[in-house]
């Protein structure tokens, strides 16, 4: 059954006043609306509320069972109706996340110290690590993945946005291998490759619309990407990077980018949650922050190079 608060506040004024009439002087509307009222919500739950008279009406068993729900659920919206207009309301207890290191570090962390700084009842535990944590076995409120998705019905998912990638090498290292020009000549260059979970990630290149992979030609295998940025800065080959790591090296010629018309993958950045009836107000705050601020952040990140 769908939830709907539509007439409960009447019915909860008649069982308070002892009768539709002076339910319906209290609630300033007519007795026939009160009595229409009623019965819409008694059809819609099936059951009666009260058992009618000529001369009275009392509260049926089920009918007082329901008043009993009806009057904590009332209590408890307005007392929250109260503390939001007070201004009283606070985030507190301990949040932990999880998020991959390096965008952790560069696009995360700063915007949920700015949150922590707004509710300083907020405590954060951030943890930097670029493996697939179980969210609910390591009792992590939140966790940053960017990439596909697993499916999972034990969590929740929200996109926050996406990151762009770059395929980069030194300007020593082109000078002396010369820039690919094709998907072929790139094919035939030294790569830092990165590694994750085990494995060499296959290069993604846009071409014609469609998304074709290819394996690099490895020299360097890591699988940390802030080495596989200073191993390409070192003149050891090309590598793919995200844009938000690749940018400020760009800006500063340690980098250059080659074949950008084929670099146009995108890749989806989510937050996970535990999938829980109630949200906690820490984790919907946070999450509320990072869809708020994270896609300004990016574009401030990947902002190309006049």
């Amino acid at each position: 059954m769908q939830s709907n608060l539509n007439g409960i506040e009447v019915f909860v004024a008649v069982v308070e006043a002892g009768s539709f009439a002076q339910a319906a002087v209290k609630r300033h509307i007519t007795r026939s609306a009160v009595g229409k009222s009623i019965a819409r919500l008694e059809h819609r739950l099936g059951i009666l509320l009260f058992h009618r008279t000529t001369r009275s009406q009392n509260l049926t068993d089920e009918g007082a069972l329901f008043h009993e729900y009806c009057l904590r659920a009332l209590e408890e919206i307005l007392a929250g109706e109260a503390l939001l207009e007070s201004g009283k309301w606070q985030v507190s207890g301990c949040l932990r996340v999880s998020m991959p290191v390096l965008f952790g570090h560069l696009c995360i962390a700063p915007i949920l110290i700015e949150l922590a700084e707004q509710h300083p009842g907020l405590t954060l535990e951030m943890s930097f690590n670029d493996r697939m944590v179980d969210l609910v076995e390591e009792g992590f409120d939140l966790a940053i993945r960017n990439g596909s998705l697993q499916d999972s019905g034990d969590l929740v998912a929200r996109r926050l946005g996406e990151h762009h990638m770059a395929f980069c090498a030194s300007p020593a290292y082109l000078m002396i291998r010369g820039e690919p020009k094709t998907i072929e000549d790139l094919k035939r260059h030294d790569a830092v490759a990165y590694m994750r979970f085990g494995r060499v990630l296959n290069w993604q290149l846009r071409v014609d619309g469609q998304v074709q992979e290819i394996k690099p030609k490895a020299r360097l295998l890591m699988d940390d990407l802030r080495a596989v940025t200073d191993a390409t800065i070192a003149n050891f080959g090309v590598a793919w990077l995200p844009y938000w790591l690749a940018r400020n090296h760009l800006l500063r010629g340690e980098l250059t980018e080659v074949l950008p018309d084929h670099s146009g993958v995108t890749f989806p950045i989510n937050a996970l949650w535990p999938r829980t009836p109630h949200l906690p107000l820490k984790t919907r705050v946070a999450v509320d922050a990072l869809l708020a601020k994270l896609p300004a952040r990016l574009e401030v990140l990947e902002a190309r190079p006049v």
